[in-house]
């Protein structure tokens, strides 16, 4: 039984009337708040990064292949991993379709991975998909990027993910002990990659950001700002405190 309320047309107009206006006020906080976005200061990249794809070992600029920007998509495929995230793999799916039209606006997006690069084609060609995906196997882009957790990490803390800094989380539940309520659904989806439960969290997703610098085309810039995704909201990956002194990268104050 139903336990809506119920009313006249007018009465529903004048509720409806006021409920656009609040929308449009959302509105409003929203584009101001894509302009801050727009406004935080970019971070140098002077990290020789490299990668695999399918035409060989490429940079970070090798990416962008002529354009001026890039989006890099951290897609949880670890290298112990036997298949890729199934929550990733819905999201990827849709890459096809994003990425002609991106390139067509000066963006190139990719799929960055830490399984090696036979895996990725493997597990590319069984899911039909065409966009370009590369590897980053035995470097440390993704931990730079704060998209990879080690297993020392994981056990004392100190990992910062989606701008917060993770508390220990131990390698078991306690005996007698409850498991999380979500802990059903990752162990599914860990066994679906090949891998158990601490093994399939160290990989993270995420989006980053790139540009190349009009001035000097040699200098990358990563944009440090979160990326409005059409399936949703994503995690942006961005330099943490220990990538940032490995990596010398100039990065605004927090």
């Amino acid at each position: 039984m139903t336990t809506h309320i119920t009313g006249t047309r007018q009465e529903w107009l004048a509720r409806r009337l006021e409920l656009l206006q609040a929308e449009k006020e959302l509105t409003h906080r929203s584009d101001d708040l894509a302009r801050r976005r727009q406004e935080l200061p970019w971070v140098r990249l002077d990290k020789p990064y490299r990668f695999d794809t399918d035409e060989g070992g490429a940079s970070l600029a090798d990416l962008f292949r002529g354009r001026s920007q890039l989006l890099v998509y951290h897609y949880m495929f670890g290298p112990d991993y036997t298949a890729g995230c199934a929550t990733c793999s819905t999201i990827a799916d849709g890459f096809n379709g994003v990425a002609v039209h991106l390139a067509h606006h000066d963006v190139m997006l990719w799929a960055v991975s830490r399984a090696p690069l036979a895996k990725l084609q493997d597990f590319k060609r069984r899911m039909g998909w065409t966009f370009p995906w590369a590897s980053s196997f035995g470097g440390d882009f993704n931990f730079d990027f704060s998209v990879q957790v080690t297993e020392r990490q994981q056990l004392e803390g100190g990992a910062e993910y989606n701008y917060r800094r993770e508390a220990p989380k131990p390698a078991a539940a306690e005996p007698g002990t409850a498991p999380p309520p979500s802990h059903d659904g990752i162990t599914r989806i860990a066994a679906m990659t090949g891998t158990d439960v601490p093994t399939y969290v160290r990989e993270r997703p995420g989006m980053s950001a790139f540009a190349r610098g009009r001035r000097r085309l040699s200098h990358l810039f990563r944009l440090c700002a979160r990326i409005g995704w059409p399936v949703g909201r994503l995690p942006v990956a961005r330099p943490g405190a220990e990538g940032t002194q490995r990596a010398r990268l100039l990065v605004a104050a927090p």
